[in-house]
């Protein structure tokens, strides 16, 4: 997205550890506020497996099925004797980690994203029962992503709702074989409306509290506060005390948190508005 910071150069490294470094700074925060409409989510009868898109390390999967906190993972991997350990070693320290913080109520995660180094990682060290380097928004899914596909209940996505398009969504469901629901945050900065729309095609209908948003990141510098302020209030919404920076503290990106499922079944949240 034009105007936006991208940080490709972190998204596929070997571990996760610059990643962590380079966002701390940023107070990346999403998955923190992702965590507990995630575990509602998945929690619902006959959900299923979870496919996480852009899922990278299988932060969204560490934060779903174990006792852990966005918080702790930034310590974890920021930590001063993690930095020296090879990614091997460090694969051995997070297999325990994890493994020692395993919820009872875990579910299965399967991965998609198109860095397959990261995705590696997350298999090895178990926070990802599956995974697929992917894009969809160029190729049409793989046969095997297209059989995983028939025991996913649920779509989750934090980060990719700036570049991911109605493409992706549309060839998931037309591989789905039970009833599915979408649980995504996605920046004010960008449209959500193409991929409602494709949802609802598939007879999913897309509910949005758009008064309550969840922060994601400080700005990288005034072009990109720029960027973003314009772009929110190029959609019609208002950028005061979120993205503009106020009384309470300096200027995020923020998002909305849109949920889907069967429209025929699927009631609003309170507060929620139909997309």
């Amino acid at each position: 997205m034009a105007g936006k910071a991208r940080f490709d150069d972190i998204y596929d490294q070997p571990d996760p550890r610059t990643y962590f470094r380079r966002l701390a700074p940023l107070g990346y925060e999403i998955p923190h506020h992702a965590q507990a409409a995630f575990r509602r989510a998945a929690a619902g009868p006959g959900t299923g497996a979870v496919l996480d898109l852009c899922c990278s390390y299988g932060i969204n999967a560490a934060l779903l099925n174990h006792e852990v906190t966005l918080a702790e993972l930034y310590a974890h991997y920021t930590a001063p004797d993690v930095e020296h350990l090879t990614t091997a070693e460090l694969v051995l320290r997070d297999k325990q980690f994890y493994g020692a913080r395993r919820r009872a109520d875990a579910v299965p995660v399967i991965g998609l994203d198109i860095a397959g180094r990261a995705l590696h990682y997350a298999q090895d060290v178990g926070l990802l029962d599956d995974a697929y380097a992917e894009n969809l928004e160029r190729d049409a899914p793989s046969e095997r992503l297209r059989k995983a596909m028939g025991g996913v209940g649920l779509l989750t996505l934090t980060g990719g709702g700036s570049y991911l398009t109605r493409r992706t969504f549309d060839a998931l469901l037309d591989c789905a074989q039970r009833p599915l629901r979408v649980s995504a945050f996605v920046l004010r900065t960008v449209s959500y409306a193409p991929v409602a729309e494709c949802l609802a095609a598939h007879g999913l209908r897309t509910v949005a509290d758009v008064s309550r948003t969840y922060p994601q990141r400080l700005f990288t510098d005034a072009r990109e506060q720029a960027f973003a302020v314009e772009a929110v209030r190029a959609l019609g919404a208002d950028p005061t005390g979120r993205e503009e920076t106020g009384p309470t503290g300096p200027g995020r990106f923020h998002t909305v948190l849109y949920e889907s499922g069967p429209a025929e079944a699927w009631e609003p949240t309170p507060g929620g508005k139909n997309s």
